[in-house]
């Protein structure tokens, strides 16, 4: 048995190839070989060869420098521009533009405004994909201004704020969501859809201080502050502060929503049934609990 075994392996080594300088390679991917490709695989000229109108036509994409840094790489980046994509947007608003709403009644001051009804003014809208988070009145056309309305925006300056109450008026600042913003735009589109009206969520972190604040008149903010805030600008601009109490348009004027409204007169959790026009109420406890603010 053993002599056949040796046998056997005998003729196989007979049979196998010498190893030699001829058949020894090392294990495949040890060594890279560095032969010039062509176009983009290695070649000088990245796809874009000697002259022609291949290579004098402009069809790289922009930036695109044919293999060497661009230009936009050769430098640090800039740090205002550092988290822009994320950045909430605001649309301006004048004054200006504004008085002209009013002027050609497309918005009724005998209501409260809020960005619903700036919207469907066709004169003013936002687009919450490209981060816009509501309306920025400015103070463009402040010494033209002269109505008496109760708005609620969602980013206003000391001017601005100062030619609303000059005139009587009262300004609040308050934050929506994107999702609370989509159901503003467009308040018929979401109706139709028979959901129950979401809660609006509180700011962010980097926002609640903005809307906590009397003197940029937040709606998280503590009534009284505001009362006093509004009687310390009406001394630094130098206006007589008209008094609210004794306004006709007193229950117009102290309208506010609240923290997790949505719409004037509509609650969290009701039902809006545009085709029979009737509006559901939940009566299970748990939903109004939950609903409740």
């Amino acid at each position: 048995m053993t002599s056949f075994t040796n046998k056997y392996v005998l003729s196989l080594l007979r049979n196998l190839p010498r190893l030699s300088i001829s058949n020894l390679r090392n294990n495949d991917g040890a060594v890279k070989k560095h032969k010039r490709g062509r176009a983009q695989h290695g070649g000088d000229k990245h796809g874009h060869g000697n002259k022609g109108s291949k290579a004098r036509q402009n069809f790289m994409r922009p930036g695109y420098e044919t293999g060497n840094t661009p230009f936009y790489m050769k430098f640090p980046r800039e740090q205002y521009y550092k988290d822009h994509h994320v950045k909430r947007q605001y649309p301006p608003l004048s004054l200006t533009s504004l008085q002209k709403m009013i002027d050609l009644n497309r918005i009724d001051i005998s209501k409260p405004i809020d960005l619903s009804v700036l919207c469907n003014t066709g004169l003013y809208n936002i687009n919450p994909e490209d981060k816009h988070f509501g309306v920025n009145l400015i103070d463009e056309g402040a010494d033209n201004f002269k109505a008496k309305i109760n708005i609620e925006v969602q980013w206003a300056s000391e001017p601005t704020i100062a030619a609303i109450e000059r005139n009587g008026g009262v300004i609040t600042t308050s934050f929506f969501d994107v999702n609370s913003l989509f159901i503003l735009i467009n308040p018929k589109k979401f109706f139709q859809r028979g959901e129950a009206i979401p809660r609006r969520m509180i700011p962010p972190d980097d926002a609640i201080l903005y809307y906590s604040s009397a003197a940029n008149r937040g709606y998280l903010a503590d009534p009284e502050k505001i009362s006093w805030e509004r009687f310390v600008l009406a001394q630094k601009y130098g206006y007589k502060l008209p008094k609210i109490e004794d306004d006709p348009d007193y229950d117009m004027l102290v309208s506010r929503k609240d923290q997790r409204q949505i719409f004037y007169g509509l609650e969290p959790g009701w039902v809006v049934n545009l085709k029979d026009k009737v509006i559901l109420k939940p009566i299970d406890p748990q939903l109004k609990e939950f609903y409740r603010s």
